[in-house]
């Protein structure tokens, strides 16, 4: 029996089937991808929780989320962050064992696998686009340059009488992160002085009206998950899934609102 081949119609035709099936599945595929990071991303958040929790049980306080007290040394595994845009002392995970470790030598439960950072000034800088600590739980020492509600000693997790509502850790545009960077009308103008001050909460909607840093419009507009969700690790360690926007805090009349979840502890 004699095989004569495809004829070029034959061809054609496998050739159309095969762009069909693909338009049909890239849709899909992508999908896929993007709900994989999104559950790397809240993976990361549970692992960074522990780290939290045990450094919490074991010093009565959660971390400093940052402390440029030269007393204390260069952290393990070096100074995190860029200098041009950084304040150079311990960040939040410098204290947490197990988690600074491995920092420096690959892109550990620290890195958020969604960001959308689009500039080289933000790689390899651990600092940026990926997951930040609520300084109003973890705070900075005084006379450290941070405004009076965010200065002072750390605060317990017992020490908050709604653990379950309050978040702690979010994706974010910086490793600190707080309620002014969830309004669109702060009390005091965001400056860029350091890279810090114009954090954000990724996808909420009042970002393509605040000023980022070049680069960071796609990860802050667009936000990193499907439908503009965030991941959201609260103080009684449990993780979960909000709409950015939950995260808004309203001006009323002269006062700061936000319901859930808290920012600032209650």
């Amino acid at each position: 029996m004699r095989w004569t081949g495809f004829t070029l119609i034959e061809l054609i035709v496998v050739i159309a089937v095969l762009v069909l099936l693909l338009a049909i599945l890239a849709p899909t595929l992508s999908s896929s991808r993007e709900r994989a990071k999104t559950v790397k991303c809240s993976l990361n958040i549970k692992g960074l929780m522990s780290g939290l929790a045990a450094y919490d049980t074991e010093n009565d306080s959660l971390p400093y989320g940052f402390n440029d007290d030269r007393a204390l040394g260069v952290p393990p595994g070096d100074y995190a962050g860029n200098k041009q845009i950084d304040k150079v002392g311990w960040w939040w995970f410098d204290y947490l064992e197990d988690i600074y470790q491995k920092r420096k030598k690959e892109k550990n439960v620290l890195w958020c696998p969604a960001n959308r950072l689009k500039d080289s000034t933000f790689d390899g800088n651990v600092l940026c686009g990926n997951y930040g600590v609520n300084q109003s739980i973890c705070k900075a020492p005084t006379d450290r340059g941070f405004p009076g509600e965010f200065e002072g000693i750390p605060l317990a997790s017992t020490s908050i009488r709604s653990p379950a509502e309050t978040l702690l850790i979010v994706d974010a545009g910086y490793t600190l992160v707080n309620w002014w960077h969830a309004t669109i009308e702060p009390p005091q103008t965001l400056n860029s002085t350091f890279i810090e001050n114009t954090s954000y909460v990724p996808g909420v909607k009042i970002n393509s009206e605040r000023a980022v840093w070049p680069g960071q419009e796609h990860d802050a507009i667009d936000g990193r998950h499907p439908n503009k969700t965030v991941n959201v690790g609260f103080v009684d360690s449990h993780v979960d899934t909000k709409r950015a926007d939950e995260l808004l805090v309203i001006k009323h009349q002269e006062q700061y609102e936000n319901y859930s979840p808290l920012w600032s502890p209650k």
